[in-house]
């Protein structure tokens, strides 16, 4: 019976090792068949993954332009304030009149379309929008007088600030004698000009220009003129009244 037993289980050790050895022989001289099985297979499961891999690309590719688009931003940002700049010195050789934009000598015309009372010398809006190659930051004139900027676009209508604005400040320049100062609104239909240094021999009817200020609001924009001192400020410097060269209290249409 041990021996019977013991030629049986020889028997099957001998069978596994056969059907083992049948099989690694079959794989090994098989390879080309598994390939073109693994690359069925892969054809398959493509189309579920076309999706994912689309996808993926895309997001890959946004990033990218992302860190692109941020890096142009910041060297424009840069050029511009360098523009600026060396607009100002070419401003103050040829007296404050320079106007980079060419959209200053074929002027465009909207019409105001609201202009509410509790905001009457903060905002208005106009009837132009991006559609209209409007932008942010561009100047709004009233009898070629500079009266505000454009402050929130939309696609048919634009909304602009105010220079009586409280909080419109910008840098400008008394043409006469170049002191650089700050135009800055009260809020109640008042224009002045701030932190000039006393003593620097400013007189009523000097002329108030924009200065340093960006690629969309050039030196040289007229404002008004020296309508007054307004009040001698602490650590040396005064406030000027300014007279508006445009009619702020009323007007139905502006330029850009």
């Amino acid at each position: 019976m041990d021996s019977r037993r013991s030629t049986a289980r020889e028997f099957a050790h001998g069978l596994t090792a056969l059907i083992l050895a049948t099989f690694l022989l079959g794989v090994s001289s098989g390879l080309g068949i598994m390939k073109n099985l693994v690359d069925l297979w892969g054809a398959v499961l493509f189309i579920p993954e076309y999706p994912a891999v689309v996808a993926r690309e895309i997001y890959i590719g946004w990033r990218s332009w992302s860190r692109d688009k941020n890096f142009l931003s910041g060297e424009v940002s840069r050029l511009r304030n360098e523009n600026a700049g060396l607009r100002l010195e070419l401003a103050k050789l040829a007296g404050g009149k320079v106007y980079s934009d060419d959209r200053k000598n074929e002027p465009h015309t909207a019409r105001v379309t609201l202009r509410a009372p509790m905001s009457w010398w903060s905002e208005i809006r106009i009837d132009r929008g991006a559609n209209d190659n409007i932008t942010q930051g561009l100047p709004v004139f009233s009898g070629g007088y500079l009266i505000g900027r454009i402050s929130t676009v939309s696609a048919l209508s634009s909304w602009a600030e105010l220079i009586t604005s409280s909080s419109f400040m910008i840098p400008a320049v008394i043409e006469e004698t170049r002191e650089l100062g700050v135009v800055v609104g009260d809020g109640s239909g008042s224009v002045l000009l701030r932190y000039i240094p006393a003593g620097r021999g400013i007189r009523q009817g000097m002329k108030v220009s924009t200065a340093m200020i960006g690629e969309e609001l050039p030196p040289g924009l007229p404002i008004g003129t020296i309508a007054g001192e307004f009040a001698a400020g602490v650590d040396g410097y005064t406030t000027y009244r300014i007279e508006p060269g445009a009619d702020l209290s009323r007007f139905y249409t502006v330029s850009y």
